[in-house]
């Protein structure tokens, strides 16, 4: 039977994994020259902007793996 409150447990999780991925894992830099042309790309004001977005995707991305990950090796070796 499955859990009424799974809808919010994964993406509770999900978001759990992530900020917990922020103190382990650094999101990745760009060089200069690179991030002015994604800047230039997205038409974003500064590179605040641009490291706002990458940060964030970089923790929901980590956070999602790790999320399915997890549940993969608990529905697997739980019922044992």
């Amino acid at each position: 039977m499955k859990n009424p409150l799974e809808t919010l447990i994964i993406p509770g999780g999900i978001l759990l994994l992530g900020f917990l991925s922020a103190l382990l894992l650094p999101a990745p830099q760009f060089g200069l020259e690179v991030s002015k042309q994604i800047q230039a790309q997205l038409h974003l004001q500064d590179l605040n902007q641009l490291y706002t977005i990458v940060f964030c995707l970089w923790f929901l991305i980590l956070g999602t793996i790790e999320y399915f990950v997890i549940r993969f090796i608990w529905r697997r070796w739980s019922k044992a």
